[in-house]
């Protein structure tokens, strides 16, 4: 006995994905529902041998349906989720909205995975910004033994993390360069992409920082420990996928980088890869497709008293985003739904 699903917003980059995952990973699915907005009705996604065609969200009747991962943007979530939670659907939501809200849990398995049980005061779970699910995969296990104080990270994050018209706009920027007749100006991102680097992802606050750099301080502070000190900046990077993090670490004791090395090995969801060679350790394009997060670069920070730095790198669109949803589904199934 399997479950029945639904995928909401399974024509754009993450929805696709979540569909590619739950084929690969083997989710116990019963029947699996794909759907978009009116405007992409009809559309044929894939759900592993499986060829679907897309329903209208608007319509759909979510009664029956044990869970449903989210991947709609803020707007429709906050029209559809509470209609599908009230129909006794579970919905994983991919977006910012409910990140926030103390009522829902946050989680990244690895990380907080026990914070399933709170779904049920208003049957959403949230899934956490992509910088930030890489992040604390990586945090949580150090943290466990030597106690963070505070975090300091600099990101170069993909452009597939502003969806599809993003990866556009870096193609076509790219091909724009070669070709003294063709001008491609900036439209999803506020200057040029192609062969460049920007310090802006999402809006500008008060303060300064962007609401991706707030972002990645309160979830961290939600799903690890609130306690924890941190520091971003968040840049666009010309590459299609995958982000990638320099972190730097300051604990509350000692950590030598050999022990933070072994307990990252052993840790869940992670794969180190830390040489100190030539091609050691792991770039975005390498980790396109993977479900780990990789880690390379690890050592110390004579700087600071108990300091460790490292590099981090996962594939936005699966860890970051659809992966992890396919994993709180399966939290949740085993944890609390107990079907399959």
């Amino acid at each position: 006995m399997g479950y029945r699903i639904v995928v909401a917003g399974a024509t754009g980059n993450v929805g696709r994905e979540m569909l590619n995952i739950l084929a690969e990973r083997e989710f116990p699915v019963d029947e699996i529902a794909a759907l978009a907005s009116r405007r992409s009705l009809g559309t044929e996604v894939s759900f592993g041998d499986k060829t679907l065609k897309t329903q209208d969200l608007a319509t759909f009747d979510f009664s029956g349906w044990d869970m449903a991962l989210f991947a709609i943007g803020s707007d429709a979530t906050k029209e559809y989720a509470p209609k599908a939670a009230a129909a006794g659907c579970v919905v994983i939501d991919n977006s910012s909205l409910y990140r926030y809200d103390p009522d829902i849990p946050l989680i990244v398995p690895e990380v907080n995975a026990d914070a399933i049980h709170g779904y049920s005061k208003k049957n959403i779970i949230a899934n956490p910004n992509c910088s930030t699910a890489q992040m604390v995969v990586a945090l949580k296990p150090l943290h466990d033994r030597a106690r963070i104080k505070r975090v300091v990270v600099s990101t170069y994050q993909s452009v597939s993390g502003a969806g599809k018209e993003g990866m556009d706009e870096l193609w076509d920027q790219t091909k724009a360069v070669y070709n003294p007749t063709s001008d491609v100006p900036p439209k999803k991102f506020t200057k040029e992409i192609a062969f460049n680097v920007i310090p802006h992802i999402d809006v500008f606050m008060e303060d300064g920082s962007t609401k991706e750099e707030w972002k990645m301080v309160a979830e961290t502070k939600k799903i690890v420990d609130p306690k924890i000190k941190v520091t971003a900046t968040c840049v666009r990077v010309p590459v299609f996928v995958g982000h990638s993090e320099a972190i730097n670490i300051e604990f509350e004791e000692f950590l030598d980088e050999d022990e933070a090395r072994d307990i990252l090995r052993e840790a869940p969801g992670i794969m180190v890869i830390d040489k100190r060679e030539n091609g050691g350790y792991v770039t975005p394009k390498e980790c396109v497709g993977d479900f780990a997060t990789f880690i390379s670069r690890i050592r110390q920070d004579s700087t600071i008293e108990n300091g460790i730095n490292l590099w981090c790198v996962s594939d936005n669109l699966r860890k970051g985003a659809a992966l992890n949803a396919v994993q709180i589904a399966e939290v949740l199934g085993q944890k609390v739904l107990k079907k399959g």
